[in-house]
């Protein structure tokens, strides 16, 4: 009976069948008996009887058995290719329509951005191919503002959206209102541009024609998400519009933030993070300045009301009322 576990395809050998072939080659032939426990070798053709001796096998020579097997991998890799031609020549007037499909279903999809780059490429797109409205979300960014390059190239970008009759709308936190950069930003766009600032604000998100938003998809803003679906986009210009209605106008006409007893907005925000529990890093990094200039301002606040320690500091904040009051909103 012959071994089962020796029947295998002809692009491998088994170890006993290579043995003897080779003892075959220097011998000249083997025994029927020898090779009946390798059957692979008599398949595949390396083996063949003797014309005077059935009982005796002789060797093919290697170099006519590897070009006859050689020709096989050949036929076998030719009839794939026939193969694959037929299937792409089926599926491919299918796909034409599943591409339709998915570029109907991509308009509406989610899609990575996968570095800054690609992202401001991405909204440039968007924006080009744009007439109406961008709305835009910016908190502060130290990195950005010591890359004038970045600047240019939004400034020639927002300028060119600007000039197709379209309008933009920037919130910003208060800190903004005072940095040199954003000044000359809106000093040089000439259009429809108006800018609004708060104490705090959302995570970026920029808006372009109320059909496609842009928002970060990481901590460090590395990745960016790319919206197109309508529930989405309309859930960000409601969010953007009822801040745009609390935030204080910056530009064309800016507006005095108002005090409250000689406390300013800002300190009454630095207050209630105060109230709240967070340290100066927090509270610098949720307003959107360096942690100095927050610490200045717990000190200016904590002279205007008499505190000697940040415990009592969070007390009289308590005591004095600054918080329940609202002061009315220059607009």
């Amino acid at each position: 009976m012959t071994d089962e576990t020796h029947r295998h395809g002809d692009e491998e050998l088994c170890e006993a069948g290579l043995d003897l072939y080779a003892r075959a080659l220097r011998k000249g032939h083997v025994t029927g008996a020898a090779a009946a426990t390798t059957p692979c070798l008599i398949d595949i053709g390396l083996l063949h009887p003797a014309v005077d001796d059935l009982n005796r096998l002789e060797p093919v020579a290697p170099t006519v058995a590897l070009q006859r097997l050689l020709r096989v991998s050949e036929d076998r890799i030719a009839n794939e290719r026939r193969r694959g031609q037929r299937l792409a020549d089926v599926f491919e007037p299918l796909m034409r329509i599943g591409t339709h499909a998915a570029a109907s279903e991509g308009a509406a999809a989610l899609r990575i951005l996968s570095s800054k780059e690609r992202t401001s490429q991405a909204i440039a797109e968007a924006m080009a191919e744009a007439r109406d409205e961008l709305l835009a979300i910016q908190p502060y960014d130290p990195h950005l503002t010591r890359r004038p390059d970045i600047h240019e190239a939004a400034m020639e970008r927002d300028q060119a959206f600007l000039d197709r009759g379209a309008r933009i709308r920037a919130l910003y936190q208060h800190t903004v209102r005072h940095a040199p950069y954003a000044r000359a930003r809106y000093e040089q766009l000439t259009g429809d541009v108006e800018a609004r600032t708060l104490d705090e604000i959302t995570e970026r998100l920029i808006i372009v024609d109320r059909t496609v938003a842009f928002i970060p998809a990481s901590a460090d803003r590395t990745l960016a998400l790319e919206v197109r679906h309508p529930a989405l986009v309309a859930y960000f210009i409601n969010t953007f519009d009822r801040l745009w209605h609390l935030a204080t106008p910056m530009h064309p006409q800016a507006v005095r933030q108002p005090t409250l007893n000689g406390i300013t907005p800002r300190q009454r925000a630095i207050a209630a993070l105060l109230i709240e529990g967070h340290t100066d890093n927090v509270i610098a990094e949720r307003l959107g300045m360096n942690v100095r200039t927050a610490r200045v301002h717990i000190a200016k606040l904590a002279a205007t009301l008499g505190s000697e320690s940040r415990a009592q500091l969070g007390y009289l904040i308590g005591q004095s009322g600054i918080l329940d009051q609202k002061p009315d909103r220059a607009d």
